[in-house]
């Protein structure tokens, strides 16, 4: 496999494309971003530019995969910023299913990262309420399993079993976790978690998933983690993600906090839209630590790292981190329900 991860080689990439009419291809290059084990090509034509993505074997079924589209057709058709599917010439399905390979093509969406901009923050909060607005009564036969990063037996599992016998540092560090994690499934539970109205959320709300355009969103890109849950998931996840204050190259040197005017910025542009009720506003602190936990241990468990990062050190970090918002919590409530 050359450097990059998977690929295309030239006769997939011919058969593929002959399902699509875009024209004399003018070019195509790859593109390195996103899950290595899904290769993702720039195909430049008569007719536009467009995006190539085959999904890795064996992680998505075409129900879900079938799922995501339809939620992707409703949110065109409520003009939501997304990247176009484009649909084979011969089926007119935005689904190739080819050669035991799911693949998708995209109208190509230009645009920049997430800057970190107070505008950008708040319009990524506001989208996401639209979203959630866009879908509230979207239906179909197939829905995807209920579940969501709260109080998870999965969760759970990773952290019980995640260095025992092997690493007796990860072991402590993913007990520690664990206390956390237990405290404020409880704690959420408690506020009434399960009565909550249940809707498909994004599940995965952060900015590596969007482009932008002079602070405003210009696309959501990834649909992939789509499921049944409470909006205040999404809430809460997003607002971790975008306060969340790390990307130096050592996570034992992220620092402990969060940036709360983010935080607040991201939840005020939600409230735009939609207004949480109060159980649900004071739940986030305990959210923002449950996913937060949720989304480290999985890979940790899994491979002993996170991405090409130390376990161990990323643990610790997310560790710091629950601390300081524990610590925290009656401070961040009080700017969450203001």
């Amino acid at each position: 496999m050359p450097r990059g991860g998977a690929h295309f080689s030239p006769e997939e990439l011919a058969q593929v494309l002959s399902h699509y009419e875009i024209g004399v291809i003018d070019q195509a290059k790859p593109l390195s971003a996103g899950n290595r084990r899904a290769p993702k090509m720039v195909v430049t034509s008569e007719r536009g530019k467009f995006l190539l993505k085959r999904r890795p074997k064996g992680k998505d079924d075409l129900y879900h995969v079938a799922f995501a589209h339809a939620i992707q057709s409703r949110l065109s058709e409520m003009e939501f910023p997304l990247a176009p599917l484009v649909a084979t010439s011969d089926e007119k399905n935005t689904i190739l299913h080819l050669n035991n390979h799911i693949y998708e093509l995209f109208e190509f969406v230009a645009g920049s990262r997430y800057d970190g901009s107070a505008e950008a923050t708040a319009d990524t909060g506001w989208q996401l309420a639209n979203f959630h607005q866009d879908l509230t009564d979207f239906a179909q036969e197939w829905k995807p399993p209920g579940s969501s990063f709260h109080d998870s037996s999965t969760v759970r599992t990773h952290l019980k079993t995640t260095g025992t016998g092997q690493d007796k540092k990860l072991q402590r560090t993913a007990e520690t976790l664990m206390t956390f994690y237990n405290a404020s499934s409880i704690r959420v539970s408690e506020l009434g978690f399960d009565s909550w109205p249940q809707q498909i959320v994004h599940g995965d709300w952060h900015p590596g998933n969007m482009l932008f355009e002079h602070h405003h969103l210009t696309a959501l890109l990834d649909f992939d983690s789509v499921k049944i849950a409470p909006p205040v998931t999404d809430l809460a996840n997003g607002m971790l993600q975008f306060s969340i204050v790390g990307n130096r190259p050592n996570p034992a040197d992220w620092p402990d906090y969060l940036d709360q005017a983010k935080l607040v910025q991201f939840l005020n542009g939600y409230r735009k839209v939609i207004a949480p009720d109060e159980n649900q506003l004071n739940s986030i602190p305990d959210l923002m630590i449950e996913t937060m936990i949720a989304e480290a241990i999985l890979p940790v468990a899994a491979t002993g790292f996170f991405g090409n990062l130390s376990g161990l050190d990323f643990l610790r970090m997310i560790q710091r981190k629950a601390e300081w918002l524990n610590d925290n919590r009656d401070k961040l409530t009080q700017a969450i329900t203001s």
